[in-house]
């Protein structure tokens, strides 16, 4: 669950036991495909959704119930967590279970370090010049369960009467709006890892621009500049994106209420799919060109224009489209 791109389906009710151990994935394309197994020998198995009834036999005369939801999922733009909540919702899409939409604990636990924008204010407010010590946002959620500072506790109470709840349900807020801001930090940590793979990627670009019979092939060289172009302006918008919350939540802090808690939660929600569809479009096309070129030589460049006109520009115009949503939005 800790994916952008892969969707296990063992979380969705579905009739077909074959596919409860299967996952659905976006391939280089992002075209959503079901991966029935994967393995460094075999490589991945994977099958389209329009071709799951030839291969169960599934009755042709009408739509079969696990055919339905597979081509509703296969729309979804992006797997993580947080667009899923929303799009699994808004299509109608049953869950097994809701609670198993959400981040494991190893990858929460890395996360901890982009969550202090929003546990940094907390800890100054309520125990500010006190000998704490934190290595988890539950860490903080049990400080806040059981103050044992009498300090901590009076401050406790001021913010609580400020959100205007009882003390004893301001852990359980927290708990609640914390989520969001993980969302925030799950996006940030996305980002930064894709970081040395956009720098990589643009960088390939040069040997072929160079290539004294590929800089000959005009498609070829527009190509490029439209890969480039894409990458580096979906990263910005992104980037923004993530700058405008930042700037809101310190916001937030400085006139702390319910209803500011509610507005900023609201606004980055409102975010999580457009988000989540770009950085899973760019993290599926910086994997693949990693895994087939993953040392700065290797390929050469007559190799790596082949796969950048057969695979990298394919797809890419769906996150054009989703660049467009950040200013509709």
């Amino acid at each position: 669950m800790d994916s952008m791109f892969v969707l296990p389906l063992s979380i969705i009710p579905l009739q077909t036991p074959a596919l409860q151990s299967a996952k659905l994935i976006k391939n280089v394309r992002l075209r959503s495909a079901v991966e029935l197994f994967s393995d460094v020998q075999t490589g991945s198995g994977q099958v389209d959704v329009e071709s799951l009834p030839a291969m169960f036999g599934w009755p042709t005369e009408q739509i079969h119930p696990d055919l339905g939801i597979l081509r509703r999922l296969a729309l979804l733009p992006s797997y993580d967590v947080y667009s899923l909540r929303i799009s699994l919702r808004e299509h109608g899409i049953p869950v097994n279970d809701y609670a198993a939409l959400k981040l494991s604990p190893e990858k929460a636990a890395e996360l901890t370090r982009y969550m202090i924008m929003f546990t940094r204010p907390l800890m100054k407010m309520i125990y500010s010049g006190e000998d704490v010590h934190i290595d988890s946002y539950d860490d903080l959620l049990k400080l806040f369960r059981d103050p044992d500072i009498k300090k901590a506790r009076q401050r406790l109470e001021t913010m609580a009467q400020s959100l205007n709840i009882d003390i004893f349900d301001v852990p359980r807020f927290l708990e609640d709006y914390g989520d969001t801001f993980m969302s925030l930090s799950y996006f940030r940590h996305c980002l930064d890892r894709l970081e040395p793979y956009f720098t990589a990627s643009v960088q390939a670009l040069a040997p072929i621009r160079s290539h004294f019979q590929l800089k000959q092939n005009v498609n070829l060289m527009k190509t490029c500049d439209m890969v480039e172009e894409v990458i580096n302006s979906i990263s910005a918008s992104i980037s923004g994106r993530l700058e405008v919350f930042d700037k809101r939540t310190r916001e937030m802090w400085e006139n702390i209420s319910q209803d500011e808690f509610r507005s900023v939660k609201g606004m980055i929600e409102r975010y999580h799919v457009t988000i989540g569809a770009a950085l899973c479009g760019l993290t599926v096309k910086m994997s693949s060109f990693a895994k087939m070129f993953p040392r700065p030589n290797s390929g050469g460049p007559i190799k790596r224009a082949d796969f950048i006109m057969s695979e990298m520009v394919q797809g890419i115009d769906l996150i054009k489209d989703v660049e467009k949503q950040f200013t509709a939005q």
